[in-house]
C-alpha cells in the first residue's frame, strides 16, 4: 500500500507523524492553551482530558498503517502549533479523501493552515485512485473556509449536520478539489 510521507518539510514548517508518548506533553500544552479558541468548532474539546489525548495518540499508528487516517503534528520553528489530517471517512468513496486542521491561536493568520493543507493535498494525490480531496467545515467558521478557497477548491455542496460544538449552525460546507483541477493549477503556475 502506498502511504503519504511521514515527514513533510516546508522550510520553517514541518508536518510529521505523531511520535506517540514523546509528543504527548507538548501536545497537551498546545491543546490546553487552545481550548477557548477551539471550543466553538471542535466537539471533542468538551470532553478533552489528558487520558483522551493519550488514547488518541495510541491509535494514530494503527490508523496510519491501515491507510485510514494520516495525522500529523504541525511544527513551526521547532514547536508544535497544531494538528492536521488526511483521511477517508467510512461514508466516502475510495477515490476521495478529506483534510482537516486546527491551530494554536498564536499560529493563526500566518498561512500555516493553508501551507499544511496544500501539503496534504499533494500527499492525497500521491495515493493510488484518489481523484478528489474535500474540506468539510461549518459555514460560520470563516477561518476554516478561507483555507480551501485560497487553495482553489470549489464549494461542492452544503448538507444538514448535527450541531456538536457551540458555534455550529447545523450545516456542513463541503469544498472539493479534483485531481484534474490540481493538475491544471500546477500547469498554470509553471
Amino acid at each position: 500500500m502506498d502511504l503519504p510521507q511521514q515527514v513533510i518539510d516546508l522550510d520553517d514548517l514541518t508536518l510529521r507523524r505523531f511520535n506517540g508518548e514523546t509528543d504527548l506533553p507538548e501536545l497537551l500544552r498546545v491543546i490546553e492553551e487552545s481550548l477557548e479558541h477551539l471550543r466553538p468548532w471542535m466537539a471533542w474539546v468538551a470532553e478533552h482530558s489528558p487520558a483522551k489525548t493519550a488514547d488518541f495518540l495510541v491509535h494514530r499508528a494503527e490508523r496510519w498503517a491501515s491507510g485510514e487516517e494520516f495525522t500529523y503534528v504541525i511544527v513551526l520553528n521547532g514547536a508544535i502549533v497544531g494538528v492536521c489530517w488526511l483521511l477517508r471517512r467510512d461514508d466516502n468513496p475510495d477515490n476521495g479523501r478529506e483534510i482537516g486542521y486546527w491551530l494554536h491561536p498564536v499560529a493563526t493568520g500566518r498561512g500555516v493552515a493553508t501551507r499544511a493543507a496544500r501539503a496534504l493535498v499533494a500527499q492525497a494525490f500521491r495515493l493510488p485512485g484518489v481523484e478528489y480531496v474535500e474540506v468539510v467545515h461549518d459555514p460560520a467558521n470563516r477561518a476554516s473556509g478561507a483555507v480551501p478557497a485560497r487553495l482553489g477548491f470549489t464549494e461542492h455542496l452544503r448538507r444538514p449536520a448535527e450541531c456538536l460544538a457551540p458555534a455550529e449552525t447545523g450545516e456542513d460546507q463541503i469544498w472539493r478539489l479534483t485531481r484534474h483541477q490540481a493538475e491544471g493549477m500546477a500547469a498554470e503556475a509553471c
